[in-house]
């Protein structure tokens, strides 16, 4: 017959507390959201859907960059 040895189970640590979302300023996530748009848009392959994202990452620019000069 085997011997058979009791482990102990190991104690449960405490669930850590929800963690607060990570907040974000405004201009940097502009700036995530443009870099995003850069990455993406070469791999669109319908025409008018990468027209949209090329209109959208250059009103994201054009507005980063105005509060850039303004700030």
């Amino acid at each position: 017959m085997g011997l058979v040895l009791q482990f102990r189970v190991p104690e449960r640590q405490p669930a850590e507390p929800e963690s607060e979302p990570l907040q974000v300023d405004l201009m940097t996530a502009v700036d995530v959201a443009i870099r995003d748009l850069d990455d993406i848009i070469p791999y669109i392959f319908h025409t008018g859907i990468r027209e949209q994202a090329e209109a959208c990452r250059r009103m994201l620019q054009d507005s980063f960059d105005a509060a850039l000069q303004a700030g």
